[in-house]
């Protein structure tokens, strides 16, 4: 959670890094040369009043600026209107070399309306090249230079804020990816720590539940399934160990030897095959994911007096005798369900007739 938030956080110090800061204080260089153009055009209170206007607007594009980076939309585009203002007062005073003020409003507004950036700019140059000329009492001929200028710091100016854009989305996903893959691993935690410790809790209950029965009758074994216990809670919690950090080993042949002790301490006769070599071994650790689920489920709800295990090289059955619908569907189908989902195979789950359960998976043949 950490994590992603320092990163989502990270577009707004990048908008505001030094780069933004460059690239606006690059764009100063513009009021600059029209105020040196003033001071050729003009003199005396018209050289004053010119240099205001600029100053004016320098003040005012800063603002803009700021505004911008900080997403203070209404102010920006009032400070816009300001700036567009002051262009024109500057007009009279320095002709043609006030279109350079032009060249920062327009690197302003169009990388905010990309719809509209193309006639934008394109008119701004166009305005830029003909108005001096045709403006009778300046006679200055095309503004080549103010044009040409305009043109190249408008895509200059807005090939960077794509590139801003680029940048957030990039991280965004980069979050995004940090958040999803924290949820993945939270529910494969989840999965795993209800499938292995819904198997372990189930034979330490069932096996302490027979060492009681026997130690009440006095029977010697009673020691032996204590001990059974104690082995059972250590492998219980090298399991939860190794589910959580990432490293488990879950094996058919495993999970069948196990199976057979949990369902004789349950007093269920065990109908299970002795190897596991028949099976892919691309199957292997899967197939051993649901003899666990279905034999925890059979020694915890049932009430069966027989399982049954059944497999071939790409699927398996688990059956029982007992109770069916009543009580056989464990919470743990869902977890394994999605398990097998992801391994490219069906499960189907459900009561036989007149009594019973059947669990089988069939890799392959996806639901």
């Amino acid at each position: 959670m950490d994590q992603s938030s320092g990163v989502a956080g990270r577009p707004d110090r990048w908008l505001l890094g030094w780069r933004r800061f460059l690239l606006d204080a690059g764009l100063l260089v513009y009021p600059l040369v029209t105020a040196a153009a003033i001071a050729q055009d003009s003199s005396g209170a018209g050289l004053v009043a010119g240099w205001v206007i600029v100053a004016a607007f320098c003040v005012g594009y800063v603002l803009a600026a700021w505004s911008a980076a900080r997403g203070l939309t209404r102010r920006f585009w009032t400070l816009i209107g300001v700036l567009t203002l002051l262009f024109l007062a500057a007009l009279p005073f320095t002709h043609v070399n006030a279109f350079f003020l032009a060249t920062v409003i327009v690197s302003l507004v169009a990388p905010r309306l990309p719809r509209y950036a193309v006639p934008l700019v394109a008119g701004s140059a166009l305005a830029a090249l003909v108005v001096p000329w045709v403006v009778r009492p300046w006679q200055s001929g095309p503004g080549w230079t103010q044009a040409v200028a305009l043109v190249f710091t408008a895509l200059m100016v807005y090939a960077f804020a794509e590139a801003i854009r680029a940048n957030r989305a990039l991280v965004e996903a980069r979050a995004e990816v940090v958040r999803l893959a924290s949820e993945a691993e939270r529910a494969r935690i989840a999965r795993d720590l209800h499938d292995l410790l819904g198997h372990s809790l189930t034979a330490i209950t069932v096996k302490s539940n027979l060492a009681r029965r026997l130690a009440v009758k006095g029977v010697e074994r009673s020691v032996d399934e204590i001990t059974e216990v104690e082995t059972l809670s250590r492998q219980a919690l090298a399991d939860v160990r190794a589910a959580v950090s990432g490293y488990r080993d879950v094996t058919l042949a495993g999970e069948l030897a196990r199976g057979r002790e949990l369902l004789r301490a349950s007093g269920v006769i065990a109908d299970l095959p002795t190897a596991a070599d028949v099976v892919d071994g691309a199957h292997q650790e899967l197939f051993g994911w649901v003899v666990r689920e279905g034999l925890t489920n059979v020694a915890r709800h049932a009430r069966a007096t027989r399982c049954t295990v059944v497999f071939s090289a790409s699927a398996l059955e688990v059956l029982d005798d007992g109770v069916g619908a009543r009580a056989s569907a464990g919470s743990g189908l869902t977890g394994l369900r999605e398990r097998v989902a992801e391994a490219g195979g069906r499960m189907e789950a459900g009561p036989l007739d007149p009594k019973g359960w059947r669990l089988a998976v069939v890799m392959g043949a996806p639901a």
